[in-house]
């Protein structure tokens, strides 16, 4: 993920967080929103998880599931995805799993509205 794909102002975190649509599951809550022009994303994982290297672990694995699933992530949207304590309790493959299910969801979601 480039460094251009990232939400990293604490405003544009607050104004997509208390504004916008969410989706969520046991393990993330999703915040997005429609943009025009490129897929951005914020991560946020709370302190109550663990000290910082656990932290930036989860974070590094959302990346990466986001880099690798490239194809199924809805553009033109500005998520925020915040997760949740449970989800130091899961594997790869089962963080991969909700995550990509939610981020499916919002798709579907908006394919209705659509129509």
């Amino acid at each position: 993920m480039k460094k251009s794909e990232m939400i990293k102002k604490e405003e544009t975190f607050t104004e997509i967080i208390h504004n916008c649509p969410y989706i969520k599951n046991n393990y993330y809550v999703i915040y997005y929103r429609k943009n025009c022009d490129t897929t951005k994303y914020g991560i946020s994982i709370p302190k109550k998880t663990g000290k910082a290297n656990v932290r930036n672990k989860m974070k590094r694995r959302i990346k990466n599931i986001i880099d690798t699933n490239e194809k199924q992530v809805h553009k033109n949207y500005d998520y925020v995805i915040i997760s949740r304590k449970r989800l130091i309790e899961l594997n790869y493959q089962e963080m991969e799993n909700n995550l990509i299910n939610l981020i499916k969801k919002i798709g579907a979601k908006n394919e209705e509205k659509k129509i």
